[in-house]
């Protein structure tokens, strides 16, 4: 597609002024001196409108985004069926609060979720505000069902921020940094990174040995298997480095909790609601968790936050666990309107054009010298950049650059893990799209 076509067409980038332009730099200053510090932000960005897969600048800079507000906005920038249900909904009821009284879209949604869910046993749910909350409420619900204390995490996770989710999460270190003591009991054993194995095991063996990991060693010398509650999971680490694992790593999971009595928490925030082109990632495998936990996408940019277990398993009483704004109305007439989109295609729409861009992605750790590993499932795709492929050491500032290059170039990228670009955009993209974004990648890549 030559410059002239990309710039008439609306859906494709259009850049008017340098980067940030002259209102946008306005903001910043505004935002430095009254904003928290603790936001990351990677590139100077300052959204006014979005549609679909592009957002426009104060300026009015145009960029195709494949962030998607960080996995969220499932199906696109303002998707009018969103947008009116949202409209729609605010007119008549924002809040009465669920935790003490009813609505009938909390119920309705409830079931549509229940049904969704993996397995065919019936489900209950619980609603909150983010992913982070739905963890809470995962490690409360662990805790109250088993009668026991401790919880299992994996080395690169990313559960969220709060307290009990932040000591999860093992990401990275400031994240963790000054906040100690957090929830006692927590211990962390390595995921399944079977491309760059730590213990130098083959792939067919590696993804056994992370996950008995935990039977030959954890339950033999640190923590008795009869005192851990939970063992919380992502079935693709997100924030980690898009780390795909091979299904018996998850088998193995199911098997240990199964044996020791020990609840499996999937954590879906990023990876569910039809990423990975199905429903959720952990459908891929076969395998199903005893509590799954979603949010990001399950309202197109609403905030909302589900925990889902078995009705047997989601057994605690009236006050154990609730929240003031979890699962308001304008959220949940979000969150129906999305899930019908998603059922009416766009899960195969993510599986469709995320294939098509890893068969050209495929290619690339050959052509690339600094493309050391491809991976992904439908639209969660991860490119992790090295200094070279023999020694595959990471290029933390090689990933940094190219982000901003191709921000240079109107395309919205971030990053993930160590030195991982992660291509996330909205499930409503096109084929021209996606093939845009890899054009100007590689445009990136051969400048680097």
């Amino acid at each position: 597609m030559n410059n002239a076509t990309t710039v008439a067409d609306g859906r494709f980038p259009r850049l008017l002024t340098p980067l940030p332009g002259p209102q946008a730099r306005d903001i910043l200053a505004l935002d430095a001196a009254y904003v928290s510090p603790s936001y990351t932000r990677p590139y100077p960005l300052v959204a006014r409108r979005g549609q679909g897969a592009i957002v426009e600048d104060v300026d009015g800079n145009r960029f195709l985004d494949f962030t998607a507000g960080i996995a969220v906005v499932a199906t696109g920038h303002c998707h009018p069926r969103v947008v009116e249900a949202v409209q729609k909904q605010a007119a008549e009821l924002i809040h009465m609060s669920g935790t003490d009284f009813y609505y009938p879209s909390l119920a309705r949604l409830a079931q549509k979720l229940a049904e969704i869910a993996p397995g065919d046993n019936q489900k209950k749910v619980y609603f909150g505000n983010s992913g982070t909350e739905a963890i809470e409420a995962a490690i409360k619900l662990a805790r109250y069902r088993t009668g026991r204390d401790k919880m299992i995490a994996f080395l690169g996770s990313f559960h969220g921020r709060t307290m009990g989710a932040l000591s999860l999460t093992a990401s990275k270190p400031v994240q963790r940094r000054g906040f100690g003591p957090l929830i006692p009991g927590v211990y962390h054993v390595p995921y399944a990174y079977c491309y760059r194995c730590a213990y130098g095991k083959e792939p067919s063996t590696c993804a056994v040995e992370c996950a008995t990991v935990l039977e030959r060693e954890l339950f033999r010398t640190v923590v008795p298997a009869q005192e851990v509650a939970a063992i919380v999971v992502e079935p693709i680490q997100g924030e980690g480095g898009y780390v795909i694992p091979p299904p018996k790593f998850l088998r193995e999971l199911r098997r240990i909790a199964d044996q020791h009595g020990i609840a499996l928490v999937f954590d879906e925030v990023q990876s569910g609601m039809g990423r990975t082109g199905k429903m959720w990632a952990c459908q891929h495998t076969g395998v199903e968790p005893d509590i799954l936990v979603a949010a990001k996408g399950i309202a197109s940019g609403m905030p909302l936050g589900v925990t889902i277990a078995s009705a047997d398993f989601m057994n605690w009483g009236p006050g154990a666990h609730a929240s003031t704004f979890g699962g308001n109305p304008v959220s949940v007439a979000a969150a129906l309107t999305t899930i019908a989109l998603l059922e009416e295609g766009l899960v195969e729409d993510a599986a469709r054009i995320g294939r098509r861009m890893l068969d050209r992605l495929e290619r690339w750790p050959e052509r690339f010298p600094m493309v050391g590993d491809v991976r992904g499932l439908g639209l969660m795709i991860g490119i992790e950049l090295v200094l070279d492929r023999s020694s595959k050491q990471k290029a933390a500032d090689l990933r940094d650059r190219a982000v901003q290059l191709c921000f240079e170039r109107g395309l919205l990228l971030l990053g993930c893990g160590e030195n991982t670009l992660r291509l996330m955009p909205p499930l409503v993209i096109d084929a021209e799209q996606a093939d845009f974004s890899l054009d100007v990648l590689e445009e990136v890549f051969s400048r680097l």
